[in-house]
C-alpha cells in the first residue's frame, strides 16, 4: 500500500480527450484495437434513448435513491440522523448510488446537456461527494451497511457482504468523474478505499485471504491502476482473480458454483453460477490480461465466451435461465416463460464482449454487443425512461402472475434490489464509447449510430461523421472529417447480413472482406464518403434443435432487432393458438399507435388453430393427426424492446411454425 501522505496527488488537470471513456489502456501491445478518443451521438434511436436517460432517468434517479434510503444510509454512516436505523436490508445499497454517480459523470460530459441540467447534476454530485467524504472512516473504510449495522466489522462477511463489490462501483464512478471533469474529490475517496483493500487483502500475515462473493472490484482496480499508475491496484486485481476458484466461499447458499469459486478461471470450461457475477469477473479477467500479459487469462476468457454464446445465450442476447439464483442453466436450457435474462446481465455481457473485441479485433464480439444492446438491454427501460424491468422473459402468458421466487415481469419505477436501473443509466450515458475503435491499420465502425467519432490511426487520428436511421434503415453514411493520409476505413458486416454493398464517393468499390469486416484502404481526405447498404429484409429464425423450448418454432427478426407478438396489437387472437408460416412474405410497416414514430413493425401471415374441446386431460393419441387448418390471420409484430409499454398482456418471441 502506498502511504496516503506520500503518494502522488491525483492529476487534476483537465482530462485530455484520450481519457474520456470507461477503459483507458496503459499497455497497448496486447490489443488489436484501441478505444476511440472522442465520440458523440447526434441522432436516431440511440440519441432519443440518451435524451430520455439524460432528462428523465438520471434526474429522477436522485429522487429514487433518496426515497429508497440509499442516501440516508450514507448520511447515517457520516454521523447524521442519530437514532435512525439503517434503511432496507440489503448490504449493497451503496452500489446503486455509485452506479448512478457514474451515470452522472458521463452525462455531465454529454454536449447535449443543457445549462439547467448541468447545474442540477453538479448540485447532486456535490451533495453526494460531501456525504461520502464525511462517511469515510479515517483508515479509508466506506460501506454504510457495515458502518451503521456492524461498526468496526471489516471484511468478515465476504460471501454476502458485497464490500468489495460496492468499492468497485465507487472506483468506476470516481474514475469516470475524473476523466470527464478532472474532478479529484471522489477519486481521492475511492483511492483511500482501494488503498485499504490493498493493505488488507493477501496471503501475508495479518491479511485477509479471501474474495468478495460478487466480482466487480477486479475490473475496477485495473481501471484505477490505469488512471493513477499505482501498481498496487493492478497487483490486487491479479490477487482476486487468482484466488477465486479455490473454495474460499464454499459452504454458503447456492454453493461455490454460484460464486465462480468452484474452479480457477484459467481451468474453467463453462460459464457457471450467477450470470452477472460471472461476466463481471470475466470483464476483469480481460482487463487484467491486457495490462498483465498472462496468456492463460485470455485463453480462458475466449473459451468461456464461446461456450456462453453457443449454448447459454438467448436470441435477444440475454443470459441467465434460473430465477432462484439468477444463474446460467445447463447447455441449451433456454426456456422462454422461465427465462431470467436480468438486465444487469445484458450490460455485463456488453462489457465483457466489448473488451474481447478490443483485444482480438474479431467481429463476432461486436455482433453480440449489437444484438444485446438492441434487445436484451434496451428492453430493460420503458420508453418514457421512468420504469425498469429486472428480468426479461421471452414469453408471457395471458394473466401471468409471478409467485415464489419468480420475478414480476412488469416494469417498475424502482426495486428493493435496484441494481438494474442505475446500471441502465450509466450504460446509456457512456454509449458513445462503444461505437468505434482505432488501431495501427485504421478506424473501425463496429456499431452503426449517428454521430461523430475520433480514433487513433497509426501515429495520428481520424475523425468520421456517421448518418443513419439504423436499425430501421440499412443505409449507413460515413463521411471523413479529418484524415492523417492513408488508412483503412472498416465497417462491420453483421453475421445476419446478406448482400451488403459499399460505395465510396458514389462509386462501387471492392473492399477487403475478412471475418465480418469490410475495409477500404486509400488516401482518405476530408469530405470523402463511404456508404454501406445493409439489406434489412425480415427473416424467420429457428433455434438449434437442442434448445427444447424452441423446437418446431420460429422467431422473427429484421436487422439486429428481434420482434415479438403482443396481445395489444393482435386483439381477438390468443397468442397460444397462433402458428406461423416461415415461407410467407412478411410486410414491413410503419409504427402502430403508442410507439415512437420511427419504429418499424412487421405484418406476418399465420393461422389461428382451432382450440380443442375442453376436457379433463390435455393430452391425446399421437397417432391421431392434430388439426392443421385454422383461420388465416395477419399478425402484428413489434420490436421486443418496446413490449409492455402500452398495456399488460401476453407476449411471445418464439411461435410454432407450420
Amino acid at each position: 500500500m502506498t502511504d496516503t501522505a506520500t503518494r502522488p496527488a491525483p492529476d487534476t488537470s483537465p482530462s485530455p480527450a484520450d481519457r474520456t471513456g470507461p477503459v483507458r489502456l496503459v499497455d497497448t501491445r496486447r490489443t488489436a484495437l484501441l478505444p476511440a478518443t472522442r465520440g458523440r451521438v447526434t441522432g436516431g434511436l440511440w440519441a432519443e434513448r440518451r435524451r430520455v436517460n439524460r432528462e428523465v432517468s438520471v434526474t429522477t434517479g436522485w429522487d429514487r435513491l433518496h426515497e429508497a434510503g440509499n442516501f440516508t444510509n450514507l448520511e447515517l454512516a457520516a454521523g447524521r440522523h442519530e437514532g435512525t436505523p439503517y434503511v432496507g436490508s440489503l448490504p449493497f445499497l451503496d452500489s446503486d448510488l455509485y452506479k448512478w454517480l457514474e451515470a452522472v459523470a458521463w452525462t455531465l460530459a454529454d454536449p447535449d446537456l443543457d445549462a439547467e441540467g448541468e447545474a442540477r447534476l453538479e448540485q447532486f454530485l456535490d451533495a453526494s461527494t460531501q456525504v461520502l467524504e464525511a462517511a469515510q472512516a479515517a483508515d479509508g473504510y466506506l460501506d454504510s451497511y457495515f458502518q451503521v449495522n456492524f461498526p468496526g466489522e471489516r471484511f468478515v462477511q465476504l460471501a454476502w457482504g458485497h464490500e468489495l463489490y460496492c468499492a468497485g462501483h465507487l472506483i468506476q464512478a470516481a474514475v469516470a468523474l475524473h476523466r470527464t471533469r478532472g474532478d479529484a474529490r471522489l477519486l481521492d475517496v475511492a483511492r483511500r478505499v482501494a488503498d485499504l483493500v490493498v493493505a488488507s487483502f493477501g496471503s501475508g500475515e495479518g491479511r485477509v485471504d479471501g474474495i468478495d462473493g460478487h466480482p466487480e472490484v477486479e475490473t475496477a482496480l485495473v481501471e484505477l491502476y490505469r488512471e493513477t499508475g499505482e501498481q498496487g491496484y493492478l497487483d490486487a486485481a491479479r490477487y482476486f482473480v487468482d484466488r477465486r476458484g479455490h473454495g474460499l466461499l464454499a459452504g454458503h447458499a447456492f454453493g461455490s458454483h454460484y460464486f465462480q469459486d468452484h474452479e480457477p478461471v484459467r481451468e474453467a470450461t463453462s460459464v457457471e453460477g450467477h450470470s452477472v457475477r460471472q461476466l463481471y469477473l470475466l470483464a476483469g479477467v480481460a482487463d487484467l490480461y491486457v495490462e498483465d500479459g498472462d496468456e492463460s487469462l485470455i485463453q480462458a476468457a475466449d473459451r468461456l465466451w464461446h461456450e456462453m454464446v453457443a449454448t447459454k445465450t438467448y436470441l435477444t442476447g440475454g443470459i441467465g435461465t434460473h430465477h432462484t439464483d439468477e444463474a446460467f442453466g445447463d447447455p441449451y436450457e433456454l426456456t422462454n416463460e422461465r427465462s431470467y435474462c436480468e438486465t444487469c446481465a445484458a450490460i455485463a455481457s456488453v462489457m465483457f464482449s466489448w473488451r474481447m473485441l478490443m483485444i482480438t479485433g474479431e467481429a463476432r464480439y461486436a455482433d453480440l454487443v449489437e444484438r444485446t444492446l438492441y434487445n436484451g438491454f434496451l428492453a430493460g427501460l420503458s420508453l418514457d425512461g421512468q420504469r425498469y424491468i429486472y428480468a426479461n422473459p421471452l414469453q408471457v402468458r395471458e394473466g401471468h402472475m409471478a409467485g415464489g421466487n419468480d420475478r414480476d415481469y412488469a416494469r417498475k419505477p424502482w426495486f428493493k434490489c435496484a441494481c438494474c436501473p442505475p446500471n441502465v443509466m450509466r450504460t446509456l450515458a457512456s454509449l458513445e464509447h462503444y461505437v468505434a475503435l482505432g488501431g495501427a491499420a485504421g478506424l473501425r465502425l463496429h456499431q452503426f449510430v449517428s454521430g461523430s467519432w475520433t480514433a487513433p490511426v497509426g501515429d495520428g487520428e481520424a475523425t468520421v461523421a456517421v448518418e443513419t436511421d439504423y436499425p430501421w434503415d440499412g443505409r449507413v453514411r460515413v463521411r471523413v472529417e479529418d484524415s492523417p493520409g492513408t488508412w483503412g476505413l472498416t465497417v462491420r458486416i453483421p453475421h445476419w447480413a446478406s448482400g451488403a454493398t459499399l460505395t465510396v464517393n458514389g462509386e462501387p468499390v471492392q473492399p477487403t472482406v475478412a471475418d465480418g469486416w469490410a475495409t477500404v484502404t486509400r488516401v482518405w481526405a476530408a469530405g470523402d464518403e463511404l456508404v454501406l447498404d445493409l439489406p434489412l429484409e425480415p427473416r424467420f429464425t429457428r433455434a438449434d434443435s437442442r434448445v427444447d423450448a424452441d423446437r418446431a418454432s420460429v422467431a422473427l427478426e429484421r436487422g439486429p432487432v428481434v420482434y415479438c407478438f403482443e396481445a395489444v396489437d393482435n386483439p381477438g387472437h390468443r397468442l397460444d393458438d397462433v402458428i406461423l408460416d416461415p415461407t410467407a412474405t412478411v410486410e414491413v410497416r410503419s409504427t402502430d399507435d403508442g410507439l415512437p414514430a420511427d419504429v418499424v413493425t412487421l405484418a406476418a401471415p399465420g393461422r389461428v388453430r382451432p382450440r380443442p374441446a375442453e376436457g379433463w386431460w390435455p393430452y391425446a393419441d399421437a397417432s391421431t393427426a392434430a388439426p392443421t387448418d385454422g383461420e388465416p390471420v395477419t399478425l402484428t409484430a413489434v420490436p421486443y424492446y418496446v413490449w409492455g409499454n402500452r398495456a399488460p398482456g401476453a407476449m411471445r418471441i418464439w411461435t410454432p411454425a407450420e
